[in-house]
Order: structure tokens, then C-alpha cells, then sequence
């Protein structure tokens, strides 16, 4: 009798568990698991996942979501590592490639997002204006989006920005220009050479760039540890 009701108990644990994996997104949006993702792969390789740092020559990481240094003041992200969809890590090669002609490079500070970061952004974030909204989801969740940012070949460093990357300030939105003359310069010859390789900059912060297109990607939600 003790075995059949501890079988039951287990059975009973096993379909809860399993239900809870089940569980649709509460804003009814598709979320990509990793075996769907997989598969449209295999139909379609422009929608691969692939490391930035492994196709771009010369990139430079800093994925500030690896460290405690971001607005969230821990750890989000278990690898310091930056992956997007096929066709946008192909036209930052063309954007790495024009930018070393005139001395310069690419930072990234974050590309694809597994969703449930966003989720915990907006749940935690003190400006909702700079985080993507959960019952919409994010470019960046798509494998669509980057944050990034111009170096100087010669000594690695960044150039002068309105803000530091992840500012909640007005001075992030591409509008804002009481700034130096050289930090609005530099801004918009980001700006440009991205826009020239299909990206959109968003209006709200200057580093965030949207690849055109990004519509036809789904929401994915796959760790960095699968990929």
C-alpha cells in the first residue's frame, strides 16, 4: 500500500513539474525553446545563433551583465559572451571592416538576451522607460539587437559618449545635444556607419541598435550554456 501511494506522490510530483515547464507566457507571446530553435535552424540558417567574438576580427567584449557593473548591481549573465542571428553578425562584419579604414573598432556590451533577463529588468528597474516591456519582448531577446559602442585602434579606449553605457540620464537619448561637440560627433558617426549596415539606433539610448528586420525573428529564452 506505502509503495502505491509513494508512486502516486511521484507521479503526481512528475506531472506538476512537467505542467510548470508547460506553463504558456502570461502576456501570451511565443517564447522559442531550444529544440524549436534548433529546428528552424535546419530550415533556415539565417536563424543561427552565432558567438560574435568567433566571426568579427578584432571585436572587444565587455558584457557588463557578466559583472556586477550594471544597473542591476549583480551578475545576470553566468558567461561573459555575445551571440546574434546570422544575418546581423555578417553586417557587423562590414561595420568592423569600415571602421578599421578609419582607425577605429567595436565594443559590444550586449547582444542576444535569454527573456527571462527581461523579465527580471522590468521587474526590478527603476526607470521603465530604458528596459523593454515583458508583454512585448525585447530586440535583444529576437537576436536582433546590440549595444555597443566605438574604440580607438591605437590605444583601445573608448570615445567620448554622452553617457556611460546603461545611463537612465536624458543625455542617453540621441536628441539630447548639450553635450561637447566632439561627444556629438562621435555619436553620430556611430550612428551613421550603423544605419549604413542596416542597424537602427533607439532614440532613448544612444548605444542600442535594432537590425532591421527583426520582426520576422522569435522571442527565444535559451541560456548562453546551450548555445
Amino acid at each position: 500500500m506505502m509503495k502505491k501511494i509513494l508512486l502516486l506522490l511521484f507521479v503526481a510530483c512528475y506531472v506538476s513539474v512537467y505542467a510548470q515547464k508547460k506553463e504558456p507566457n502570461p502576456h501570451g507571446l511565443k517564447i522559442e525553446s531550444h529544440a524549436d530553435y534548433l529546428k528552424s535552424c535546419k530550415e533556415n540558417t539565417n536563424h543561427q545563433l552565432l558567438e560574435l567574438k568567433k566571426h568579427i576580427p578584432g571585436l572587444v567584449l565587455d558584457i557588463k551583465y557578466a559583472t556586477t557593473d550594471n544597473f542591476m548591481k549583480r551578475r545576470m549573465y553566468p558567461q561573459a559572451r555575445a551571440f546574434a542571428r546570422k544575418p546581423v553578425v555578417l553586417q557587423l562584419q562590414k561595420v568592423q571592416a569600415e571602421l578599421k579604414k578609419k582607425g577605429y573598432g567595436l565594443k559590444v556590451f550586449d547582444a542576444y538576451r535569454p527573456y527571462r533577463i527581461t523579465v527580471a529588468f522590468y521587474r526590478e528597474a527603476s526607470n521603465k522607460a530604458f528596459v523593454a516591456n515583458p508583454n512585448k519582448g525585447s530586440r535583444h531577446n529576437r537576436g536582433c539587437a546590440v549595444d555597443l559602442t566605438l574604440i580607438d585602434l591605437k590605444t583601445g579606449k573608448e570615445l567620448k559618449m554622452p553617457t556611460a553605457y546603461d545611463s537612465f540620464a536624458e543625455q542617453a537619448s540621441v536628441t539630447y545635444n548639450k553635450l561637447p561637440p566632439q561627444v556629438i560627433k562621435n555619436r553620430e558617426f556611430l550612428i551613421q556607419t550603423m544605419r549604413k549596415f542596416g542597424f537602427r539606433v533607439l532614440k532613448n539610448e544612444w548605444w542600442h541598435y535594432d537590425f532591421i528586420g527583426w520582426q520576422t525573428y522569435n522571442l527565444m529564452d535559451i541560456p548562453f550554456q546551450k548555445l
